[in-house]
């Protein structure tokens, strides 16, 4: 018998956590190899160094590459580690309380903030997109949104009955939302360097 028990987007936020989580490692990685490769040799060039607007090199000199004096890479290994943990034990059938999923809610939505708050520094003031980065800000936002989704499914909020109406919107069109939030990302990255773009028309 079908399991009429789980809330809404129980399966996707659980393959969610584990391909974006995996993605992510796989990113930081790749980053934190970089970073100690240019530490140890400043000539070192990283071969995420495509040309003058996806470059990692130019992003990874500056001061937004870390957070509190830890580099970016390593907050992010830290934190897609505990991701894919979670997603891994939910394929497992594990349950978590109310607060657990309210503590992963908080995380998400700091991460969201600080990938919108990167996302500006890299586009309008290093005038740099690391691709690497880039991938990490495109899965950052998937996760809050479904958690989001599934926090709000799960009746985890405590939404008043003022804001039903929106509950159920966002419910039945979060690809729609999704989409719409991808779209202005890729919009302002057009406007902003199609000074570039254009020449390789």
């Amino acid at each position: 018998m079908k399991d009429t028990t789980q809330p809404k987007f129980s399966k996707a936020i659980m393959w969610i956590f584990i391909i974006c989580g995996v993605i992510g490692l796989a990113a930081s990685f790749t980053l934190t190899y970089d970073k100690i490769q240019v530490l140890a040799n400043p000539s070192y060039q990283p071969n995420c160094n495509i040309n003058p607007i996806l470059s990692c090199g130019s992003v990874m000199s500056t001061k937004q590459a870390e957070l509190f004096g830890v580099p970016n890479t390593i907050v992010g290994l830290i934190g897609f580690g505990m991701l894919t943990t979670v997603g891994l034990a939910l394929l497992a059938k594990a349950k978590f309380e109310r607060w657990f999923w309210l503590g992963l809610q908080a995380g998400a939505t700091i991460g969201l903030v600080f990938m919108h708050y990167l996302f500006f520094q890299g586009v309008f003031r290093i005038h740099a997109i690391c691709p690497f980065c880039f991938i990490v800000w495109m899965i950052t936002t998937p996760i809050f949104w479904y958690t989001t989704l599934y926090n709000l499914a799960a009746g985890n909020f405590a939404t008043a009955d003022r804001w039903k109406g929106i509950k159920t919107f966002v419910l039945r069109h979060h690809g729609d939302i999704l989409i719409t939030w991808y779209v202005i990302i890729f919009g302002i990255l057009l406007n902003q360097f199609w000074y570039y773009w254009k020449t390789l028309l």
